[in-house]
């Protein structure tokens, strides 16, 4: 196990049940990254990560 796994069990343990919208999801990374600007490569990946995801099955 990874030791971001932890924060990610916490997450989903804490806030699991919840629904939110990528557009929530994006304020709250960007208000993050402004609290913590070391993270913001590391954020940026994830996000484009993230937005992303689909275009594999797209080119098939």
């Amino acid at each position: 196990m990874y030791f971001t796994d932890r924060g990610i069990e916490e997450l989903a343990s804490r806030r699991g049940e919840e629904e939110v919208s990528f557009e929530w999801l994006a304020e709250r990374l960007r208000e993050f990254v402004d609290l913590n600007p070391d993270f913001e490569v590391p954020v940026e990946r994830l996000a484009t990560w993230l937005a992303r995801l689909d275009d594999d099955e797209d080119e098939d």
